[in-house]
């Protein structure tokens, strides 16, 4: 984790009030293309909006979902240009993190075997880096509406099923 990250990661955590959903959509905007850090921790944000807890945690999911959405649909569009232009194409297949090959051994085959669905599913497992997901499925499909309700779907996802597992861990305890 970058030190960015870190300390993208304690504004999210101290967030409150209104301005925290502006904050929990910025962040999730550019969890989704940027940045390495877990987009989980928006569910720590302490927003505190005179609304019964579940209202804020809905607010929270929708709200980061929509931002991570958006940054997705952002690095769908930096996947079609890099699709487009051989240089950068040979840059990142000679590069230490060749993102096409990884996309061709796994994310191909999820793209060719369930489609939108596919990103939509990968992208609900919690704490897995969903970027490189997001980049290497933008490479390979061309639909920007599609891939925007995939990626808000799967961000919706991945936040309901955090929220489940903690919730029924902390029950359990």
């Amino acid at each position: 984790m970058s030190l960015g990250t870190g300390i993208l990661e304690g504004v999210i955590e101290s967030a409150t009030g209104w301005p925290g959903m502006g904050i929990i959509f910025v962040y999730s905007f550019l969890i989704a293309f940027a940045l390495p850090g877990p987009s989980e921790v928006v569910l720590l944000a302490p927003l505190d909006l005179g609304l019964p807890k579940w209202a804020d945690l809905t607010g929270i999911m929708l709200v980061s979902a929509t931002g991570k959405a958006a940054g997705s649909v952002f690095a769908f569009h930096i996947g079609q240009t890099v699709k487009q232009s051989d240089p950068i194409t040979r840059w990142v297949r000679r590069s230490r993190w060749d993102v096409l090959e990884w996309s061709e051994k796994r994310t191909v085959r999820i793209a060719q075997r369930y489609g939108y669905a596919g990103l939509a599913m990968a992208l609900c497992v919690p704490f897995f880096p969903d970027t490189i997901s997001i980049y290497a499925f933008a490479v390979l499909e061309r639909d920007y509406v599609k891939f925007a309700i995939a990626t808000f779907f799967g961000s919706l996802g991945r936040l309901v099923v955090t929220a489940g597992f903690v919730g029924g861990v902390a029950a359990a305890l």
